[in-house]
């Protein structure tokens, strides 16, 4: 078995693979403040839980967006588990060809998604990423990474405004019953799901155009589900790509 990780700025997604199937994943919240200890204990415990033991796990895989995350996660998998962890970056086997003007700049996270997008579904892809930013990776026929584009993610937006317009209250993520709203929270609903809809549809459009004029359209992410629904241009969501892909590299350079 392995256990594979995705490091965010808001949470850390893990999952436990026994060849291709995946047994078992959690979403715990992203806290650089834990130590070694911590996460061992935690992970021990979500493991036993599970029915599974420290000693099943064979090896780690860990994506991380959060370098200060790394040293404690590297300490965890020596310490708990006994091995050395492969980590997404430079040097990896990815299975694409990195068409970036600095291919290390690329975050883990987006390779790891364009890898899995790839392998499933072919090119040209474009892959929707609903994390702390929003990301849009475009992938070619070739298995090329061409880049792509990042916004603010909902959550930092909505953040921002709560923060910044006193009068406004947070609310939850949740699709509204109008897009006139009739109330505060309904207006601000409306403006998250519409507004972040729309905004998914036209860079797609534009991104379709530069590809050729057509490319499937691939969703993942906490939200991508509730902005799909209202999005034109997501064909799929994979709420496990990332997880995904982290076993497709695994395999690849193991």
């Amino acid at each position: 078995m392995i256990l594979v990780f995705d490091v965010g700025n808001t949470n850390i997604v893990l999952g436990v693979y026994k060849g291709k199937e995946l047994l078992n994943h959690w979403r715990l919240s992203t806290l650089s403040s834990r130590t070694a200890d911590e996460y061992g204990m935690l992970l021990r415990d979500l493991l036993t839980s599970a029915g599974i033991s420290l000693e099943e796990i064979e090896d780690l895989v860990i994506s991380s967006v959060v370098p200060p995350l790394m040293f404690s996660l590297e300490q965890v998998a020596h310490k708990y588990f006994g091995v050395i962890p492969l980590v997404i970056g430079p040097g990896i086997k990815t299975g694409l060809a990195i068409h970036y003007d600095n291919p290390r700049e690329v975050g883990a996270d987006r390779i790891v998604n364009a890898a899995a997008g790839y392998e499933l579904y072919g090119g040209p892809l474009v892959i929707v990423d609903f994390g702390t930013a929003t990301t849009f990776c475009a992938i070619s026929a070739k298995g090329e990474y061409l880049g792509g584009a990042i916004t603010p993610g909902v959550g930092i937006s909505t953040e921002a405004l709560f923060i910044r317009a006193a009068k406004l209250p947070r609310v939850e993520f949740v699709r509204p019953p109008s897009v006139i709203g009739k109330n505060t929270v309904h207006s601000i609903q409306s403006g998250i799901v519409y507004g972040f809809a729309g905004q998914v549809d036209e860079i797609v459009r534009r991104m379709k155009k530069e590809l050729g004029g057509s490319a499937f359209v691939l969703a993942t992410g906490g939200l991508a589900e509730l902005i799909a629904q209202e999005a034109s241009t997501i064909d799929k969501v994979d709420p496990l790509l990332t997880l995904t892909g982290l076993r497709i590299i695994y395999e690849r350079n193991r």
